[in-house]
């Protein structure tokens, strides 16, 4: 036989096996060897002969073979997948975080399957049945405003399945959590409001139910306290996160006598819903009235004037997750860590105060 014509021979094999998904058995077939022999060789088993495992090689890059690594985790209980669930996509955190989380997850060689809850409950229950349902070996989750019950939460402990909450977090889970320095950020905005000269400072938080909430509250009256300013419960004004909600509260503040100097708000959608009317009723800010965000959103710098805000490390929030969840996926449950990451915060002071 010719060279041309064994050439040729070898081509047509290769156009005949790539009708179908090139298998162990196609390889094993072609080298006169067993499956098993081949398994070994592309798993890089020891026991496989140096010669051998290069054919196997050799003739599996030839034949452009690519291995069914959903039944290879299978076979190790493990599907190489995590989750993420996310209470909502209005802000640009929770996308940020996202983006970062997923390529600190490719990077150690996962997959994400990503869900947002609309700040629903019982979107939030459905989104874990999904993650079970995908048979995700862990969970990243950051809670909705309406979370209170943590039943679905327990059940991914009860599977063996670690989990990692971040950003909004609760104390009803005994698991691994990474947060910002909501407390000690929410004090250098208001103490920055308080060396610029303002004395009466109201605070627009959000619902009790969140801790990140509580937190940032808390951080508003030790600045508060520091400074010997007496705190005024009538200044501080809790909303269910609704933007189109916050006219109402502005024209609450505004009808206060003497009114606020300066608002401190929950995130910074709020604080430009803040800007937006105040600038409506005719206000000079930040002379009229200073306005502070939290969370260093892209629309900071969009609205004018730009926001003074409160920055968290998003990028290192997002892997510093999926860093602990791995570590989790590693352990046995019994060896499970529940330790918390608290990261530091940045003032970014602007036109706005």
């Amino acid at each position: 036989m010719k060279k041309s014509d064994s050439f040729i021979t070898k081509e047509n094999k290769f156009k005949q096996m790539k009708k179908h998904q090139v298998t162990i058995i196609d390889i094993a077939r072609e080298l006169g060897i067993s499956k098993s022999t081949v398994s070994r060789a592309l798993s890089g088993h020891p026991n496989v002969h140096e010669q051998t495992r290069t054919k196997v090689l050799r003739l599996a890059e030839e034949f452009e073979y690519q291995r069914n690594m959903f039944s290879v985790n299978l076979m190790r209980n493990a599907t190489l997948t995590l989750g993420i669930i996310v209470p909502e996509f209005h802000r640009s955190f929770f996308p940020q975080v996202i983006m970062s989380a997923q390529e600190a997850a490719k990077e150690a060689g996962y997959n994400l399957v990503i869900a947002q809850s609309d700040e629903n409950y019982e979107t939030e229950v459905a989104n874990t049945k999904v993650m079970l349902q995908y048979q995700v070996d862990g969970v990243l989750i950051s809670l909705t405003k309406e979370t209170q019950n943590f039943d679905h939460l327990k059940q991914f402990e009860r599977r063996g399945i670690p989990i990692v909450l971040f950003n909004r977090v609760c104390d009803q889970i005994m698991a691994p959590k990474v947060i910002v320095d909501d407390q000690l950020g929410a004090f250098a905005a208001v103490e920055h409001l308080i060396k610029t000269g303002k004395k009466r400072i109201g605070h627009l938080t959000g619902p009790e139910t969140l801790k990140v909430c509580k937190n940032r509250k808390e951080g508003y009256f030790d600045a508060l306290k520091k400074y010997n300013i007496a705190p005024d419960d009538d200044l501080v004004i809790s909303y269910d996160l609704n933007p189109g909600k916050v006219k109402i509260y502005v024209n609450h503040f505004l009808a206060m006598e003497p009114r606020p100097d300066a608002l401190f708000c929950i995130n910074d959608t709020t604080a430009v819903e803040v800007i937006k009317h105040l600038k409506i009723k005719g206000l000079k800010i930040p002379e009229d009235i200073a306005v502070v965000g939290f969370s260093n959103d892209s629309v900071s710098t969009f609205i004018e004037p730009q926001l003074t805000t409160v920055a968290q490390p998003i990028e290192l929030l997002g892997r510093t997750a999926v860093s602990m969840l791995i570590e989790q996926i590693a352990r046995d449950p019994d060896k499970w860590k529940a330790n918390t990451v608290v990261l530091k915060t940045t003032l970014i002071i602007r036109d706005s105060s």
